[in-house]
């Protein structure tokens, strides 16, 4: 029979490694989500939100709703990882945020031994009228780059809802990733997407955040940062199609390149179908700035230490 306490104890660690407080975890006033590999180690609800979860051969399913009107006071704490060096983690998940519900996820996902671990996030999210959530997902892997990460995200934010999410890979060797976001947004909506990733060695990163701006006055932000170093290739397209009329879209992606090897390309794509619809885009490749690097130098960091400060400071 497996020892699910002590898995709990090591999964807690890799929790706290990644950023997080393994206290929300327990604590009953948090409602809270911990899935080791394919096990479900602890699941709390709370009043307004329910979670339901589901182990399968591969990993587990969970279905979170926030009852309409609900304020959640304490963010709703997610655990996902694997602790061995090898392994196959698929997470299915729906969240349905209910009308006037306002909510925010803090979710951590841990690999720290993983030599060839596979993490694949398969996520529909439904934010109803006038709902609010946030979502913050930060990423701890291990030294050796054997991740393979396959996030994938289908949103709609429905009249006055409003979405946000961080995604945050930065701690750690990334391995693979590649990212799929796809937002819809309805009349009045709002959403912004931001990911923040710190490549390295042979990693490979490719990000595709794309907002389908539906309905009149819906606004909507897709922005990435991300720092490419030796040998890391990195690939990022920035899509906004405006559907409506007073729609506004933006797509923002700065690239940092840190050595001779490394490789980025950013693709904003534009697409304005109704004709009072205004899109945007900016993206810039380049290095790390001298003077920062100089002026850190100067107070006393070698040259390596201070790329790394500068670096850093731009993914925070």
């Amino acid at each position: 029979m497996p020892d699910y306490a002590a898995e709990f104890e090591l999964i807690a660690r890799a929790y706290e490694q990644s950023g997080g407080d393994p206290a929300g975890l327990i604590d009953k006033r948090f409602a809270s989500l911990v899935v080791s590999h394919n096990r479900i180690l602890h699941s709390n609800s709370i009043p307004g939100v329910r979670i339901e979860g589901e182990e399968t051969p591969t990993g587990a399913r969970a279905r979170i709703t926030v009852e309409p009107g609900t304020l959640v006071v304490h963010p709703v704490h997610l655990c996902f990882g694997v602790l061995p060096k090898e392994g196959l983690q698929e997470i299915i998940s729906d969240f349905q945020v209910g009308e006037g519900a306002k909510v925010g996820f803090v979710a951590h996902c841990s690999f720290p031994n993983a030599v060839h671990v596979k993490h694949v996030m398969q996520a529909t999210i439904r934010v109803d009228r006038g709902g609010q959530m946030e979502y913050s997902e930060t990423h701890y892997h291990g030294p050796d780059g054997g991740v393979e990460v396959l996030p994938v995200a289908h949103i709609e934010v429905n009249e006055g809802g409003l979405y946000r999410s961080w995604f945050k890979l930065i701690q750690g060797t990334v391995g693979t990733l590649r990212l799929d976001y796809q937002a819809h947004l309805k009349k009045d909506a709002v959403c912004e997407l931001d990911a923040r990733v710190y490549g390295k060695k042979r990693d490979r990163i490719s990000i595709n955040e794309s907002l389908f701006l539906d309905g009149e006055n819906s606004r909507g932000l897709a922005k990435s940062r991300v720092v490419a170093a030796d040998d890391c290739v990195s690939e990022v397209v920035g899509e906004a199609v405006g559907n409506a009329p007073n729609a506004r879209g933006h797509v923002d992606c700065v690239e940092i390149l840190k050595g001779p090897n490394a490789r980025a390309s950013a693709v904003p794509k534009l697409t304005v179908v109704n004709d009072r619809a205004k899109l945007t885009h900016e993206a810039a490749i380049g290095s790390v700035d001298k003077k920062q690097v100089e002026t850190l130098m100067a107070r006393g960091l070698s040259e390596e230490q201070a790329v790394d400060v500068v670096v850093r400071g731009m993914l925070r």
